[in-house]
Parts: structure tokens; sequence; C-alpha cells
């Protein structure tokens, strides 16, 4: 089942530790995309950098979580910690799409064939040269599999 739940998109049954820890709210989203475009951030910095003014303590922990889902690395720095992202954003952006995808093939072939008709068809209708794409990334996947069948 897919659940849209302030404004995320759950699927339920098939979220995995991996998963959860990519499923983020709206303030931690907002402080990595802070330390995205900074690098490395204190608590200070970030709160100065965020578009709306919070308190320090709930920056403070809202990047304990972030760290505590392996987002994050931190160092002391003097008498407080230096925030940097683990991973980019463009790979934070590939993970949840891959686990998006995954969660929605692991129901019913039905339900799977239906996904893949709908995602050919709007392809198609937004994007001709996207379609292609797709269609030239099935063709590398097909060979990539067939040479590991062979092996």
């Amino acid at each position: 089942m897919i659940l849209l739940h302030r404004g995320l998109l759950l699927i339920s049954g098939s979220i995995d530790q991996t998963s959860r820890r990519l499923l983020l709210g709206p303030l931690e989203v907002q402080v990595m995309n802070v330390l995205w475009a900074a690098g490395k951030c204190s608590v200070r910095d970030v709160v100065e950098k965020l578009e709306r003014r919070l308190a320090y303590t709930t920056v403070m922990t809202t990047l304990d979580r972030l760290f505590k889902k392996g987002l994050l690395d931190r160092h002391k720095a003097e008498r407080a910690f230096v925030y940097s992202a683990r991973i980019s954003n463009q790979e934070w952006e590939r993970q949840r799409a891959g686990d998006l995808v995954a969660g929605l093939l692991a129901v019913s072939q039905p339900s799977r064939e239906m996904l893949l008709s709908s995602l050919v068809e709007a392809v198609g209708q937004h994007d001709i040269l996207l379609l292609e794409q797709l269609e030239e990334r099935i063709r590398i996947k097909r060979k990539e599999l067939s040479r590991r069948n062979q092996a």
C-alpha cells in the first residue's frame, strides 16, 4: 500500500532500515540543503542560514537525528560540533528514487504492469527524448543481464 503522510511518500510493508533513514521531514530536508550548499557548518551556522528562524536547540536536535541516521559526519571543533553531509545531494536523490521504485515494484504483478505502463505513457507525453533515453537504458540493462547469465 502506498500512503502520503506529511508530504512523504510511504510504501507500507516495504520500508527497510536503509529506506527509513532516507525518509526526511521538511526541516531535515532544509538542514541537509544548507549543508550541501555550505559544506561544513556548526549548529549556529545552520541556524543563521535557514530561511526561517528556529531555536538553536531545534536545529541541534535535527542535526543530531541526521547524524544518527548516518547522513552526516561530525567532528568537535573547540566546544561545538561541525557537521558535513556524508552523501551528496545527487546520491541521496538517487537512493530515494531507487527505494521508491523498488517499493512500487514490490506489489502484485498486475500493479507492476500498470506502474510500468503508466511510466512509459507519462514519459512519452512529456518528453520524447527522455523516452528514447529510457529505451537505451533498457537495451543496456538487457545486455548486462545477458552477459551475467552467460558467465
